[in-house]
């Protein structure tokens, strides 16, 4: 089973902050020749007097230097996720100021840009929060499409589609999700429990807050999740066979072998590989000799 390792945030520290301001990243800006990001505000104000990069010295343009950079959207989002608070003291910080400042004019006008945007409308979520998800039975692909047809004809039942919803806390993992559905339906040992998101399976390790983050949920109604149960896939131990002689009849040795076989009533679903020791040898079988095996 996989295990989740815990990193702490000042490990990740230099690839989240600003190395003009030395805080995280606001609006986070990247210079196109170098790729390296800084806060919108700061790349453009010191910009107004440098063309170099100030980390790395490379020219970021003769003339224009704002032309060569650009709003890195999927790095400010990753700040906003690993950084809690962040995101709500931002917001709060521009409602703030456009309210001491009304006739200040945003810049392209976006709600996140007024800070008027929440945390639940961004998706971010907490630890200590609480989350709606729902929990039904997984169909396959085939099974929907045949219960598509009579339902698109109006000739369906409308009965229960089996759908429970519950209430979790955002740092539930998946893994206690199985054993909540395990023990609510007696669900025999030898049955494993599997969530899905969709047609996909879910590592156990997951809490509800990754599956926020990782998939398309945009909180705009519970978190779809759906589980099916399957057969537990357990190894088997394959009994170690003395190694036959050269010129040695292992005819006998077969048949005992599959009468044993025979006689438990067990069959292998696993494909064996003849034997390293076997190679190159001669063998008989009834008597009859064998090619050895190439």
């Amino acid at each position: 089973m996989h295990r989740t390792t815990r990193i702490k945030i000042t490990e990740l520290n230099p690839h989240l902050m600003c190395a003009l301001c030395g805080g995280y990243f606001i609006d986070a800006t990247t210079i196109v020749e170098c790729l390296h990001s800084f806060c919108k505000t700061c790349i453009v104000r010191y910009l107004e007097t440098n063309k170099y990069c100030p980390m790395c010295d490379v020219q970021v343009h003769k003339t224009r230097p704002l032309l060569s950079i650009r709003s890195d959207k999927t790095l400010q989002d990753i700040v906003y996720k690993l950084v809690p608070g962040l995101f709500k003291d931002e917001m709060k910080r521009r409602r703030d100021f456009y309210a001491a400042y009304p006739l200040t004019e945003v810049p392209n006008g976006s709600n996140e840009d007024r800070g008027e945007v929440l945390e639940q409308e961004k998706g971010a979520l907490s630890d200590d929060e609480i989350v709606s998800l729902s929990i039904e039975f997984y169909e396959g692909a085939r099974d929907r499409e045949e219960k598509k047809g009579p339902l698109e004809n109006g000739d369906g039942d409308k009965e229960k589609t089996g759908v429970r919803f519950l209430r979790c806390p955002a740092a539930m993992t998946v893994m206690h999700l199985a054993k909540f559905l395990r023990n609510k339906m007696d669900v025999p040992s030898k049955y494993k429990v599997e969530v899905l998101y969709e047609d996909e399976p879910l590592k156990e390790y997951y809490t509800l807050m990754d599956i926020a983050y990782i998939y398309p949920w945009r909180r705009n109604g519970p978190l779809p999740l759906k589980y099916r149960v399957q057969p537990a896939c357990k190894r088997l131990t394959l009994a170690t066979v003395p190694t036959p002689s050269e010129g040695t009849n292992t005819s006998g040795a077969s048949e005992s072998s599959g009468a044993t076989t025979a006689a438990n009533g067990g069959t292998s679903n696993c494909l064996q590989t003849p034997s390293s020791t076997s190679r190159g040898r001669k063998m008989t079988v009834n008597g009859a000799p064998v090619p050895p095996l190439t």
